[in-house]
């Protein structure tokens, strides 16, 4: 479903966006300027939808937001898109939903990567032994791990990888597919480059999908 939100729906502020331009962006919610790696990207669609633009690709004004589900969340029931943009919009019911979605796509894409590159290990073992060569800078653990192994991989990790993350958001299938392996249940991300990357879209998906934030 639709909501169409009037430019005047409310007299909260909203800040001007920078120029698309340069490397830092204004989130029009509250006022912060941001690499726009920080940042989520909206355009106004042709027929006047709110469109997200995670790889900030798409024609049109950018209107950029923190990813927080609180601040997506006010400026969706606000009017704060329609007032940034000047004009009547037709904001999704269901933008965060979209978002987590989203997201989760992408963070599953960045484990296959990580895959390719040679930095990733699946199986118990495997992760046991890089865990205690302290190489490991992400954890992943399915939904459906069981309390033995998951406890024993993180007890090690907690005095071997101290800085690593936990990830258990997804399902074995959804690892088994990201990762190309089957009944992929334990698996660990080698720190690398794209470590870095995944850590990040794994905290931006929290941000999205914390419904305490609402």
């Amino acid at each position: 479903m639709l909501g169409e939100t009037p430019i005047a729906e409310t007299t909260e502020e909203v800040f001007e966006p920078l120029p698309e331009r340069g490397p830092e962006r204004r989130c029009l919610a509250t006022g912060e300027v941001l690499a726009k790696e920080r940042l989520l990207r909206f355009v106004v669609g042709p027929d006047g939808e709110i469109v997200p633009d995670p790889a900030a690709r798409l024609p049109g004004r950018g209107l950029w937001l923190k990813p927080e589900r609180a601040i997506i969340r006010r400026a969706q029931t606000r009017g704060l898109f329609a007032r940034a943009a000047k004009a009547k919009v037709k904001v999704p019911d269901d933008l965060l939903e979209r978002l987590v979605a989203m997201e989760r796509r992408r963070l599953l894409d960045l484990l296959g990567l990580a895959r390719r590159a040679g930095v990733l290990v699946t199986g118990f073992e495997k992760v046991r032994a890089a865990i205690a060569g302290g190489t490991v800078a992400v954890l992943l653990e399915a939904a459906e791990a069981g309390d033995d192994g998951r406890g024993k991989l993180a007890a090690l990790a907690a005095h071997r990888a101290p800085g690593a993350l936990l990830c258990d958001g997804f399902t074995i299938a959804e690892l088994s597919q990201a990762l190309g392996r089957e009944h992929a249940v334990h698996a660990a991300v080698l720190q690398s480059g794209i470590a870095g990357r995944i850590k990040d879209a794994a905290a931006r998906l929290a941000a999205l999908a914390a419904e305490s934030n609402d």
